[in-house]
C-alpha cells in the first residue's frame, strides 16, 4: 500500500531505491515526548492523577474491560464481501516465463463469456460498526471497495445485506447501510481527546472470528504512514490482525476515537504495532458520506517530494530547511498554468509555514474546488507567491496510475557508456529503451555500469536506472551531469541530488561526491 512514485502536493518521502520496508516490517492495510512545565533534576515521581482530566480512568480500572465490551460490543459487526476476480491464465515458471495453465480459458469464445469463463468470486472479510440506529455502519474503504455483494452480520446473530453509501480512498473510509430501525450504535468522541498512554480497547472481526477485543494503550499520535497524506493515525498497541480493518477503537468510557486500519508487521500478524483513523477525521468524512456527499479536495498538481537533511544541502539549503522540492509540475494543471516550476521549493500555503510535504498536501487538499491558494515558493533564492485557482483532486486510483514499472537486465557494455561518480552513464536510444524497457515518456540518462566501491553501488544504483534530473536541471548526456557535479563542487557541496527512475517508482537521493586524494 505504499508504493506510490508521488502524490500530487502528497508526500513521497522515500529517499532511498529499496522499496521502503522500516526494520524489516511492512504496513499492512487489513514517543512520547516529555514537556513538564517546570523542569527538574532528579527522580520523575509519578502522579497520581487528576480529577476532571477527560481520560482518566474510572475507579478499579484497568482490572477488567468486560462491563466496556458488554456496553460496545452490540454496535460492532462482521462484514462479509463478495468481489469479481480475474482467474490466473498462466503461471510464471523460472527459465521458461508464462506457462499456460492446464484447462485454463481459452480464446475463440465471445467476448462476454469468455470474461465469464476468466473469472471467479473472490471472498473477503472485515469489521464495522453502526453509528445510527437507523442502520449506517463505518467501515475501511479497502473493505468494500470493488464488493459486488455485502454481507453484514450483527452481534445477535442476525446477517442483513448491506448497500454501499459512500466511499473516500483518500482517508480510507467507507459508509454502507443496512435496512431497518433501532439498531445499537455508538458515537465518535468529539470533545476529549486522548493521550499518549490512555487505555484504548479495539473490538472486531479478526481472522473471520467475529465477535473479539483487545485491549492496550495509545502507544503514539500523529503517525504520518498515510500513502495519500489525509491522516495522522493513533498508533495502538491494542492487537489488530487481518479481518480487523473497520473495527472501531474505543476508550475505556467506550467512546469512538479511532478506526483500525493498518498494522506495521514483518510477519503479517500482529506485533503490537496498529494504527487508527482518529475519531476527528473519521467523523468529518463519513457525515459527509451518509449525506450522500462526494468528498471533493482540492489539487493543484504539483509532485512534491520531502528531502533528508543531507537532500537539503545538496540543494544549497541549511540541513534543517522547512519546505518541499517541488519534483513535478503536471501539465495544463492549475498550478502550471500559476507558473510553478520544477525545482521550487515549497515553503507555504496560504501565508502559513509547511514543514514538509505531508503539510502542503493537507492545506491544499482542505481547500474547496475554485477557491485561490497562495503558495510561496523560493526560486532561484529569491521568495515569491504564485495565485493558483485550486481545481477536483483526481480520484487516487488514477494517480496511483502515474506509478511506472520497468525492468532492469544487464550491464551493456563499457565502451557504449561515459562514467560520472562512478556511475556508467548512456543517453536514451531507441535500443537502450528497449534493453530496458524505458516508456517513450521517459527522459534522461540510463545507468548501465556502477563502479564497486563507489558512493553509488554503497546507494544501491543498478543498470537500467534512469536519472532525470541533477539538482533541479534536466540531463540527456553525460556531459549535462559532469557540469552539474562540477558547479556544485565549485559551491562548496558535498553532494549531488539526484532524481532517479527506478522499478519501485522514482526516488531523490543526494550521491556524495568521492574526496579528493
Amino acid at each position: 500500500m505504499l508504493k506510490r512514485k508521488e502524490f500530487i502536493l502528497g508526500a513521497a518521502v522515500g529517499l532511498s531505491f529499496a522499496a521502503v520496508a522500516t526494520a524489516g516490517g511492512v504496513i499492512t492495510w487489513p514517543g512520547a515526548h516529555a514537556a513538564p512545565a517546570a523542569a527538574q533534576a532528579g527522580r520523575l515521581v509519578p502522579s497520581a492523577g487528576a480529577a476532571g482530566l477527560a481520560f482518566a480512568p474510572p475507579q478499579g480500572a484497568p482490572l477488567s474491560f468486560a462491563d466496556i465490551f458488554q456496553q460496545v460490543a452490540p454496535a460492532v459487526v462482521q462484514i462479509d464481501v463478495k468481489t469479481r476476480v480475474q482467474r490466473p491464465t498462466a503461471i510464471q515458471i523460472p527459465g521458461f516465463g508464462a506457462v499456460p495453465i492446464p484447462g485454463g480459458p481459452r480464446g475463440g469464445g465471445s467476448g462476454e463469456e469468455g470474461e465469464d469463463d476468466n473469472s471467479t468470486t473472490g471472498l473477503g472479510t472485515g469489521s464495522g460498526f453502526l453509528i445510527s440506529a437507523d442502520g449506517f455502519i463505518v467501515t475501511n474503504n479497502h473493505v468494500v471497495e470493488n464488493a459486488e455483494e455485502i454481507n453484514v452480520k450483527l452481534s445477535d446473530g442476525r446477517e442483513l445485506k448491506a448497500k454501499l453509501i459512500g466511499r473516500d480512498e483518500g482517508t480510507d473510509l467507507a459508509v454502507i447501510k443496512v435496512e431497518g430501525d433501532a439498531f445499537p450504535f455508538v458515537s465518535f468522541e468529539e470533545t476529549a481527546a486522548p493521550r499518549v498512554g490512555d487505555w484504548v480497547i479495539a473490538v472486531g472481526n479478526p481472522f473471520g472470528l467475529g465477535g473479539s477485543a483487545t485491549a492496550g494503550i495509545v502507544s503514539a499520535m500523529s503517525r504520518d504512514i498515510d500513502p495519500a497524506g489525509y491522516n495522522e493515525y493513533l498508533q495502538i498497541d491494542a492487537a489488530i490482525n487481518r479481518g480487523n480493518s473497520g473495527g472501531p477503537t474505543f476508550d475505556i468510557y467506550g467512546r469512538v476515537i479511532g478506526v483500525n486500519t493498518a498494522i506495521f508487521s514483518p510477519t503479517g500478524g500482529s506485533v503490537g504495532i496498529g494504527f487508527a483513523i482518529p475519531a476527528a477525521t473519521a467523523k468529518s468524512v463519513t457525515d459527509r458520506l451518509m449525506r450522500g456527499e462526494r468528498v471533493e479536495r482540492g489539487y493543484v498538481g504539483l509532485g512534491l517530494r520531502t528531502l533528508t537533511a543531507d537532500g537539503w544541502e545538496a540543494l544549497g539549503q541549511p540541513k534543517d530547511f522547512k519546505g518541499a522540492l517541488v519534483e513535478s509540475v503536471t501539465e495544463g494543471a492549475p498550478a502550471s498554468r500559476a507558473g510553478a516550476q520544477v525545482g521550487d521549493l515549497l515553503v507555504g500555503v496560504n501565508g502559513e509555514a509547511v514543514a514538509n510535504s505531508v503539510e502542503a498536501t493537507r492545506r491544499v487538499a482542505a481547500a474547496k474546488p475554485g477557491e485561490t491558494i497562495r503558495l510561496e515558493v523560493i526560486r532561484d533564492g529569491r521568495r515569491q507567491t504564485l495565485n493558483v485557482r485550486a481545481g477536483v483532486r483526481p480520484p487516487e486510483d488514477e494517480l496511483a496510475a502515474a506509478d511506472e514499472g520497468g525492468s532492469a537486465p544487464g550491464a551493456v557494455k563499457p565502451s557504449e557508456s561515459e562514467t560520472v561518480e562512478g556511475l556508467g552513464l548512456t543517453p536514451l536510444t531507441a535500443a537502450v529503451r528497449s534493453r530496458y524497457n524505458i516508456p517513450e515518456s521517459v527522459s534522461g540518462l540510463v545507468v548501465t555500469n556502477v563502479a564497486q566501491g563507489s558512493s553509488a553501488a554503497r546507494l544501491g544504483f543498478q543498470p537500467g536506472f534512469v536519472i532525470t534530473r541533477a539538482n533541479t536541471q534536466t540531463v540527456s548526456s553525460a556531459a549535462d551531469l559532469r557540469a552539474v557535479v562540477e558547479a556544485a563542487k565549485r559551491a562548496g557541496r558535498p553532494s549531488v541530488l539526484l532524481f532517479v527512475r527506478t522499478p519501485q517508482g522514482t526516488s531523490v537521493v543526494p550521491l556524495p561526491f568521492a574526496k579528493s586524494e
